[in-house]
């Protein structure tokens, strides 16, 4: 199948073609259908090369097949070219296979909306994109699904673009994701002045080699990691996220769960020996945002009412966490969390989304309320998610948690109690919504503008299409812990650190090595202390919003996100558009003022030395005449006289 390999992104770009072409005709659900058979087509494929690299030794798990020549200028030689290993194939399993399972919710989400089948082509070109993202074999081809992301975020987030908040919310996500682009392409820049190659291959080789020198390996890893910071929502560029919510709620699953924020992180994986090469103070530097950013949105996350928003804020927080990782030199223990939190934030934005259509699109939590008794099966998911991303074993987070904790220990103790300050905050916050939205008082108002003049308001269960994605969804986040289970006396050997084993040929040059440090010989008590974390924030919530035992503490500042968001919108609006509008001013009156100049005198000048063309024979040998006479009176008087 590695042969066949350009199958995976083909069937998206085929199901986009098809919709582009015949999606009004198709209309409802048929366009959907379409659209879900043709990223299910691209899992398939992935499932097949994924059992095809496993049957292969090790260090022959990595397979390149070139499309076509696509850039070839002078020593710019670059292919078309994808690459299967195990990063590649890793990422592409749960793009297809969470994004077949978000297709088929919207199409019961979508149901009624004029605008179906444009729905589900701008889902198969994100797809097609993010797969493109990933499976490139060098910087460029990345780049173009990296960019082909960031335009389908903008589609789809102001998808409602009749609602000025949805299409502000677009422009401000592209926008923001410029100044990551900025950094992805100075990097490429760099590396190519490096190496002679954008090249996975070329640049990564060059860092292990020692070719490259440690500024040029420092400049290409930050860079990249702006790009980063940028595409994955990390202070400072976070703020376009939260705001992503304006769109159809399938489409935050897709952005915040499987595709676009995890691109940041995949980025920085794919390059761990550009940035194992790197001073000392790069990785510190990736770490530090990333555990800054985690607590940050953490503590939003605690007075935010929107069921939407709460999980946008635990978005930033938990890819927080993955940077964290990344610059703990924990590479496996991102990519695990990067999979599992793909299957319980993904259950839970679905899981929000089914309570959205059970309650006629109402988002406020403090109009929700005993919801179990009504969406049973929705609420039994939802609390699956919940458990999950809380920490508590043996669910899926509890694993890919713990493991970037105990990297994290290993490289800075303060940086640990970061991360464990951010996962009791995140059992809290998380528990808070669950009490919230599916326990306590039915705080149902009426709706008689819904169900006619005197109708009543009351939710209902979603339909079968939109339940199973939850129900599978709930099983991962359930056993996903099972692909990197650690080395503990109760877990059997021949199971523990699969994922490390997989992985291992693509992140070998920077993965950290703790296995000689205390915090390594006291995981199992560590883990313990992470459990009972996970306890505290639960049991603290449950007081305070279940048993009324403590008064709840919901600043509006909190609430506001710190206000960094409405700070930095004050400047752009005032001093921000001044600075513009002066190097508007000095790019229109100074630059080109100056080219312009230019351009008038040598207008003005050659249109004075055309009036000597006159076209007489007579005049130009009479100026040749002149022109004679003065050389003979230079040479023979005054050279003469000298």
């Amino acid at each position: 199948m590695l042969d066949v390999l350009w199958l995976i992104p083909a069937f998206p770009l085929v199901g986009f073609a098809v919709l582009l072409l015949f999606g009004r005709k198709l209309g409802e659900p048929r366009a959907g259908y379409v659209a879900a058979a043709a990223v299910l087509g691209a899992f398939v494929v992935t499932v097949f090369s994924f059992f095809e690299l496993l049957s292969l030794d090790e260090h022959h798990r990595s397979h390149v097949l070139t499309l076509f020549e696509w850039v070839p200028v002078s020593s710019l030689q670059i292919d078309m070219a994808l690459l299967a290993d195990p990063l590649s194939i890793t990422m592409a399993l749960f793009i297809t296979g969470i994004g077949f399972l978000i297709h088929l919710f919207a199409i019961g989400y979508m149901h009624g909306d004029p605008k179906f089948a444009k729905f589900f082509l701008y889902l198969n070109l994100f797809v097609l994109s993010m797969l493109m993202l990933v499976l490139g074999e060098n910087l460029l081809v990345t780049f173009l699904g990296w960019e082909g992301v960031g335009a389908c975020s903008y589609f789809l987030i102001s998808f409602w673009h009749t609602r000025d908040s949805a299409a502000t919310a677009g422009k401000k996500a592209f926008v923001t994701n410029r100044i990551g682009d900025w950094g992805v392409m100075l990097a490429m820049f760099l590396g190519f002045e490096a190496v002679g190659s954008v090249s996975y291959g070329a640049l990564n080789g060059a860092a292990e080699s020692g070719v490259l020198s440690t500024s040029t390996a420092t400049g290409i890893a930050m860079l990249l990691f702006v790009g980063a910071v940028g595409k994955s929502a990390q202070l400072p560029l976070y703020l376009w996220l939260p705001d992503a919510m304006e769109g159809p709620t399938p489409v935050s699953a897709l952005i915040h769960a499987a595709t676009m924020v995890t691109a940041g992180v995949f980025l920085m994986t794919r390059m761990n020996p550009m940035l194992a090469a790197a001073s000392a103070w790069a990785p510190q530097t990736i770490a530090w945002v990333g555990a800054v950013t985690a607590l940050f949105a953490a503590t939003i996350a605690v007075a935010q009412t929107d069921i939407k928003k709460v999980l946008a804020y635990s978005t930033v927080s938990q890819l927080g966490y993955m940077f964290l990782a990344v610059g703990s030199g924990a590479f496996v223990a991102a990519i695990f969390h990067m999979v599992t939190h793909a299957f319980f934030k993904a259950l839970m934005f679905l899981g929000s989304g089914s309570v959205i259509h059970g309650m006629h699109h109402e988002q406020d939590m403090r109009r929700m309320g005993a919801l179990r008794k009504v969406m049973p099966i929705t609420a039994a998911t939802f609390i699956i998610g919940w458990l999950a991303i809380a920490g508590v074993p043996p669910f899926a987070g509890f694993w890919s948690k713990d493991e970037i904790l105990l990297f994290t220990l290993a490289k800075s103790p303060a940086l640990y109690v970061i991360g464990l300050v951010t996962a009791v905050l995140t059992a809290y916050y998380m528990t808070r919504q669950v009490i919230m939205v599916f326990f306590g008082d039915a705080r149902w108002e009426s709706h008689a503008e819904d169900h006619g003049a005197h109708g009543e308001f009351k939710p209902h269960e979603s339909p079968v299409i939109m339940l199973f994605p939850l129900v599978v969804l709930s099983a991962l986040s359930i056993v996903g812990g099972v692909i990197q289970l650690p080395s503990f006396g109760i877990v059997p050997e021949g199971i523990r650190h699969r994922l490390e084993g997989w992985l291992h040929p693509v992140v070998a040059a920077g993965e950290a090595e703790i296995g000689d440090t205390g915090a390594y010989k006291a995981k199992a008590l560590l883990a313990l202390l992470a459990i009972g974390c996970a306890l505290a924030g639960i049991v603290g919530a449950v007081l305070v919003y279940s048993r009324r035992k403590l008064r709840a503490v919901e600043p509006q500042l909190l609430a506001d996100g710190w206000r960094y968001d409405a700070t930095i919108s004050n400047f752009m609006g005032g001093p921000g558009r001044k600075i513009f509008d002066a190097v508007a001013w000095f790019d229109a009156k100074v630059v080109d003022g100056a080219v312009n100049g230019v351009a008038t005198v040598v207008r003005s000048t050659s249109g004075r030395v055309r009036r000597v063309q006159t076209g007489n024979a007579r005049n130009y040998a009479g100026i040749v005449g002149i022109g004679v006479a003065l050389a003979l009176v230079w040479f023979v008087v005054v050279r003469g006289m000298l």
